[in-house]
């Protein structure tokens, strides 16, 4: 559809030309695509209607046919870094990587010039517009959501070039010095706030002991005086003997 009389005698021309020389000819009129490729032909600079040829053995006419090769198979795109401002204004530089597979193969070579840009500077705008409603700390613990975010996302734009994105992961997480900064502070408070509630549950614990002991000796004179004694008896092991005596001390 759409050619016009000089088009269509050229082609009548062409069919009556291999018609004449086959068998010969049909070795320049046939190409071979593998399982995981499809064959677009354009004929005098026109898209032939249908779906793309393969796999396996195409027809086209050499001397008006041109066609192009496109890989179906999944492909790995690094986004490089590129800087980010979260909703609590946080500056970040984040690479990611970018999963896809070409879907409509004649779609995609009528509509995108450079596959790789066109995906490139759509990953970071719209990294940049989803992190921009999400704060740092949602950022570090929802990693996993947001990748699957900007992969919907993606999807609903590539789909109408012909792309269809698989998967789509933040790799890296840059902080400028003065976030890590503050972090790193606020870390070791943190850490600092543990180490004291710990030792003052130990101190009450201690105390909580020392108390229920002095209850227990208090009821009990003799076992105060065999304290005193054990004491003594442990402080025989140094060099030279030490012998320290609590006064006043009850002899019986």
């Amino acid at each position: 559809p759409g050619l016009g009389i000089c088009e269509w005698l050229l082609t009548i021309l062409s069919f009556l030309f291999i018609i004449m020389t086959f068998p010969i000819s049909v070795w320049f009129c046939m190409k071979v695509v593998r399982e995981y490729e499809r064959a677009i032909v354009f004929r005098l600079g026109h898209l032939l209607p249908g779906r793309a040829r393969g796999p396996g053995l195409f027809f086209f006419l050499p001397c008006l046919d041109t066609y192009h090769k496109v890989d179906l198979r999944l492909k790995t795109l690094e986004i490089p870094s590129h800087q980010v401002v979260t909703k609590d204004m946080v500056t970040l530089e984040i690479d990611a990587v970018c999963y896809y597979r070409l879907e409509n193969a004649s779609l995609l070579l009528t509509t995108l010039t450079s596959i790789s840009s066109a995906i490139q500077l759509l990953v970071q705008t719209t990294t940049k517009r989803l992190l921009a409603h999400r704060a740092f700390s949602e950022l570090l613990l929802e990693r996993k959501s947001i990748s699957q975010e900007i992969k919907v996302a993606l999807d609903a734009v590539t789909g109408c070039w012909g792309i269809k994105v698989e998967r789509t992961e933040i790799n890296n997480v840059q902080l400028p010095a003065e976030v890590r900064q503050s972090l790193a502070v606020e870390a070791e408070a943190q850490r600092q706030a543990k180490v004291r509630v710990i030792a003052a549950e130990g101190e009450k614990a201690a105390s909580e002991s020392l108390r229920k002991a002095a209850e227990i000796l208090s009821s009990a004179p003799a076992a105060a005086q065999l304290r005193y004694l054990h004491a003594l008896h442990s402080l025989t092991t140094e060099k030279p003997a030490a012998f320290i005596l609590p006064l006043p001390l009850d002899a019986m």
